[in-house]
C-alpha cells in the first residue's frame, strides 16, 4: 500500500473574506449556484444578494438532511439551471450534500462553512444519512473541494455550541490517526498516512489544548480573536487534513453507532464524536494521564462526558449494546484499532467512559 494524502485546492480564512465569493466563483464558470442553509439564506447572504444576482449566482435552499431524496432534488435543479459551479454554504450536512451533488454532476465545488462544527469543508468524503437522520454510508468524491472559504466573522457570529462541537470532532483526529499508524490501516484516501498527515493531526490536538478554552470564551462573546482563529483552523483545516490523510478509527464508529438511538439525534456530530473519543481511549487502554487530560479538556469546554450529555440519561444496557453493535459493523473504521474489536468490548468501553464521566462530575460537585 502506498502513502497517500489529499488536500483542497485552496484554503482561505479571514474576517470579511465572504465578500470575495463572486470573484472566487468566476474562474470556474459563468453560472454559480449556492446551496444555502437557512441561516445562510436568510441572514448571512442578505447583504450580498443583489451583487450575487448581478453576477449570475443563484441561491438554492438546503432541505436540512444529506440524504438521497435531497440529492435527487438538487440534481434536477443543477440540470435545469445549467450550473457551472456549485457552492455549499452552511453546516456539515449542507456542505456534504453540495460535495456529493457536485461530484455526481461533474461540477467543481466550493465550500463556505458558516459554522466551525466539523472538519467536513476540506475533505473529499461526505456522510449520507437516511431521511430520519440515521447514518447510512460514507460517499467518497473524486476530488476534494476546489476552494474552501472561511469568514471568521461569520463563524464568530454563530452560537458557541457549534465551535465547541467542532472541537469535539477535531479531538478525535490525533487519536484515530495514531491508531491507524500503529496498525498500518488505510486512511480515507486509500493509502497509508504520510508524516505530514500524522503531524498535522498532532498539531490539531495540541492547538485544541492550547487555545480551546480561550476560543470558547471568544465565541460566546462573538469576538474574532487570535485564539478563535487558531481553533477555526484546527477544526476545519488541521482536522480535515489530519483525518483524511491519516485515517479514522474508534471515535467515529462509536458516533455512527450512537446515531442508531433516536435520543441522540438532537446532538451535534462533534458532541457524539467527543464521547466516542472517551470510549475509544478506554477501549484501547490509553495511558491514565492521557485519559485524564482529555476528560479535563471536555469538561472545561463543555463537551459530553456522560450518556446524559447526549440524551441517554435513561439508557439501558440493551440500548447501548445496539449502538455498540452498529459501531462494529463490517467496514467500520473501529476495526482499524489494534486487536479483535467486538461489540461486547465496545459496550464495556462505552459504559466505562460514562461511569468515569459521572464519577468525575460527582467529585466536582462534592468539592464545590
Amino acid at each position: 500500500m502506498f502513502l497517500k494524502a489529499v488536500f483542497p485546492g485552496k484554503y482561505i480564512q479571514g474576517e470579511g473574506v465572504l465578500a470575495q465569493l463572486p470573484d472566487a466563483i468566476g474562474p470556474f464558470g459563468k453560472k454559480g449556484l449556492i446551496l444555502a442553509s437557512p441561516s445562510a439564506q436568510n441572514k448571512i447572504l442578505v447583504p450580498y444578494r443583489e451583487n450575487l444576482k448581478t453576477r449570475g449566482i443563484l441561491i438554492e435552499p438546503f432541505s436540512g438532511e444529506c440524504c438521497e431524496k435531497e440529492l435527487s432534488r438538487l440534481a434536477d435543479v443543477l440540470c435545469r439551471e445549467r450550473v457551472d459551479v456549485l457552492v455549499g454554504m452552511g453546516g456539515g450536512k449542507a456542505i456534504d450534500t453540495a460535495k456529493i451533488a457536485a461530484d455526481r454532476a461533474g461540477l467543481p465545488v466550493m465550500i463556505v462553512p458558516t459554522i466551525a462544527s466539523t472538519d467536513a469543508p476540506c475533505s473529499g468524503c461526505a456522510v449520507l444519512y437516511s431521511e430520519q437522520g440515521t447514518f447510512e454510508s460514507v460517499f467518497y468524491q473524486k476530488m476534494n473541494p476546489q476552494i474552501v472559504l472561511v469568514d471568521t466573522r461569520v463563524i464568530a457570529e454563530a452560537p458557541a455550541r457549534f465551535l465547541i462541537s467542532g472541537m469535539g470532532d477535531a479531538l478525535a483526529t490525533w487519536f484515530e490517526a495514531r491508531s491507524c499508524r500503529r496498525t498500518q490501516s488505510p486512511n480515507e484516501c486509500g493509502g497509508l498516512s504520510t508524516l505530514a498527515g500524522l503531524h498535522l493531526a498532532k498539531l490539531c490536538y495540541d492547538t485544541l489544548l492550547s487555545y480551546g478554552r480561550a476560543a470558547k470564551m471568544a465565541a460566546a462573546q462573538h469576538l474574532v480573536t487570535p485564539a478563535l482563529n487558531h481553533i477555526i483552523e484546527a477544526n476545519i483545516l488541521l482536522s480535515g487534513l489530519g483525518f483524511e490523510s491519516s485515517g479514522l478509527a474508534a471515535a467515529h464508529s462509536i458516533h455512527n453507532g450512537l446515531t442508531a438511538l433516536p435520543q441522540t439525534h438532537a446532538f451535534y456530530h462533534g458532541e457524539k464524536v467527543a464521547f466516542g473519543v472517551l470510549a475509544g481511549l478506554h477501549l484501547t487502554d490509553a495511558a491514565p494521564d492521557e485519559i485524564q487530560t482529555v476528560y479535563d479538556f471536555c469538561e472545561a469546554i463543555g463537551l459530553p462526558t456522560t450518556f446524559s450529555d447526549i440524551g441517554l440519561a435513561d439508557a439501558n444496557r440493551g440500548m447501548i449494546d445496539k449502538a455498540a453493535c452498529k459501531a462494529c459493523a463490517s467496514g467500520e473504521s473501529i476495526h482499524h484499532e489494534a486487536g479483535d474489536i467486538t461489540p461486547e468490548k465496545v459496550l464495556q468501553a462505552m459504559l466505562a467512559a460514562n461511569a468515569m464521566g459521572e464519577a468525575r462530575r460527582r467529585s466536582g460537585q462534592n468539592q464545590a
